[in-house]
């Protein structure tokens, strides 16, 4: 009963010594080791945020989601999520200080 093997991990030259199937691998040069902790500059202010007035303009300009027979359940979940999550986002720059304030806001538009 022999078994084949298909691997080259337990094939031998004959001689009871492994193998050499690609001759001999070239190191690699390892990479410079990076300073991970190393002093970083200064970012800039971050500017103020404004909300967006519709959030789902984005989504709609894509066209209705390619899936058939569903109605616009899809494009009613994908609404709600997308405005669930400028909600947040919103929710998240005010929290930081970086919501823009109302008037800042109309000078803008």
């Amino acid at each position: 009963m022999t078994e084949s093997r298909s691997d080259n991990q337990h094939a031998t030259a004959g001689d009871g010594r492994p193998a050499r199937s690609q001759g001999r691998r070239r190191r690699s040069r390892k990479p410079k080791p990076v300073d991970l902790w190393r002093p970083v500059p200064q970012l800039a202010d971050p500017r103020p945020i404004v909300p967006a007035e519709d959030p789902t303009a984005l989504l709609r300009s894509l066209g209705h989601p390619p899936l058939q027979g569903q109605g616009t359940v899809p494009e009613h979940y994908m609404a709600a999520v997308v405005e669930r999550a400028a909600g947040l986002a919103t929710a998240l720059a005010a929290t930081a200080g970086l919501l823009a304030e109302p008037a800042a806001a109309d000078d803008e538009s």
